[in-house]
């Protein structure tokens, strides 16, 4: 079976290559300076680096052709700008099930290879850069590379992590597509002309095993993350409920939610002396979350808060789509909880950033599948002020400093007795809780342009 789908990617390259030459002469006599193409073979809307890179390129005069997938809105101002063109690429179908779920790979990475080239080739026009992502690495690392080179653009490589590592989840280390994966990953990311990556550890990594020169691009919040006002918090609040009745009142105030009331005497809002403490977390419901240790966790604040009257009632909300949702929404259904809410739903990239902004405590269970990258959910929280506990994994301590700007656990017993310890005599003052908001400061003062300017610009 191996041999078969080694000889049809063959077959495949050999055809788009061929499409790549016959369209080379007509780039060669286009002009792509003051063009960029951001390539995400994924969600645009679910990525929010890559639109991140689009947004400063739009500030510093670029025109910008974005290429990924639909789904989820895009940001608003992307959408709204003249200089920026988003190309949906459509799904691939889904033919093989089962046994067969190999041949399911391989399709999907026929329809990917081929839909992007079409779009890079005949939609997109000649431009000075090209920026991808990886992961996913197959194909469109080898794609990009084949565009730039006869483009004659540059090929920028942006490591978020390794993509056969995430493969490796579903299919197991020793896997042959998984080793594949990783050679194929190595080949093309070392021929970039500039890459960047998101930790110093994976720096090092891809110059010690790969061979790869790459600079550190930390993720930074956009100006859109940071403490939401008490009027913008009482709105939030508000249009949620409409839809999720773990934020309406229990009273007949119809200015009222279950955090916040609107006073019509003194046109003023006040938050509630009887609220939650409002804890959020956000996922893409994937293998590298388990969720099972935040459950355990709320089951052991539940229990704890049941005999204590300083542990206030709790409100969870977890943000995101993914494919094991519909799983975890089960088990949660399951549980017998009097002192905890749970709430999953899904929100607009603003009105995300505005209930970050409103939260009490961010919970990340990002666990990398290399090891090597950070969560970019926790970048949000911190930019919005929100003090985290997280996951400890390797090199999660070059974004959260235990016991300075949040708490680090290690399992689901743990994280409850953190919670507990920032949630106890909420909402009275919290030395821990105010001391961490207060040490986030300096990082909510240098945001994503700023560093961008300093290690992107210069290479285009």
């Amino acid at each position: 079976m191996l041999g078969v789908i080694a000889f049809s990617v063959f077959v495949l390259f050999t055809f788009l290559f061929s499409i790549l030459l016959l369209a080379a002469l007509k780039w060669r006599e286009e002009d792509g300076k003051g063009r960029v193409a951001v390539v995400v073979l994924g969600d645009i809307g679910r990525s929010p680096r890559m639109q991140y890179h689009a947004l400063s390129l739009c500030r510093e005069g670029y025109s910008v052709d974005i290429v990924g997938y639909g789904g989820s809105a895009p940001l608003k101002e992307l959408v709204d700008s003249s200089n920026v063109k988003i190309h949906y690429l459509s799904e691939p179908f889904q033919f093989f099930t089962g046994s067969l779920k190999h041949f399911q790979f391989l399709f999907k990475v026929l329809h990917q290879s081929f839909t992007l080239i079409w779009t890079l080739v005949f939609q997109v026009n000649k431009c000075s850069c090209i920026i991808t992502q990886t992961p996913p690495a197959i194909p469109t690392l080898c794609i990009v590379w084949m565009v730039c080179r006869l483009k004659g653009s540059k090929m920028l490589v942006d490591w978020h992590n390794y993509g056969y590592t995430l493969l490796a989840l579903a299919l197991g280390n020793d896997h042959t597509l998984v080793s594949i994966s990783k050679k194929f990953e190595a080949l093309f990311g070392y021929m970039a002309d500039s890459s960047y990556c998101v930790t110093q550890a994976m720096k090092k990594d891809l110059m010690t095993n790969w061979r790869v020169t790459s600079k550190v691009l930390y993720d930074r919040p956009t100006e859109k993350f940071r403490p939401s006002s008490l009027k913008e918090q009482h709105e939030l609040f508000m249009k949620i409920g409409q839809s999720y009745p773990e934020f309406k009142s229990s009273d007949s105030n119809p200015h009222s939610t279950v955090f916040t009331t609107y006073d019509t005497a003194d046109d003023l809002v006040h938050l509630r002396n009887d609220r939650p403490f409002l804890i959020i977390s956000s996922t893409s419901w994937t293998e590298d979350e388990d969720f099972s240790i935040l459950l355990t966790a709320l089951e052991g604040y539940d229990e704890a808060a049941s005999g204590e009257e300083s542990l206030p009632c709790l409100l969870c909300v977890i943000t995101g789509k993914g494919p094991l949702k519909e799983y975890y929404e089960g088990l949660i259904k399951t549980k017998n909880l009097t002192k905890v809410k749970i709430c999953t739903l899904w929100l607009t990239s603003e009105d995300y950033s505005l209930l970050l902004g409103s939260a009490n405590l961010g919970v990340s269970l990002h666990k990398s599948s290399s090891g090597l990258d950070l969560p970019m959910k926790i970048v949000d929280m911190f930019g919005s002020g929100l003090p985290v506990c997280a996951l400890q994994f390797y090199c999660i301590d070059e974004l959260v400093k235990h016991d300075q700007n949040g708490l680090l656990f290690s399992d689901g017993h743990n994280l409850s007795n953190q919670i507990q310890e920032l949630a106890v005599n909420f909402p009275a003052f919290n030395g821990k809780l105010s001391k961490f908001k207060e040490n986030l400061k300096p990082f909510q003062s240098l945001r994503w342009d700023h560093f961008w300017k300093i290690h992107v610009l210069p290479a285009l």
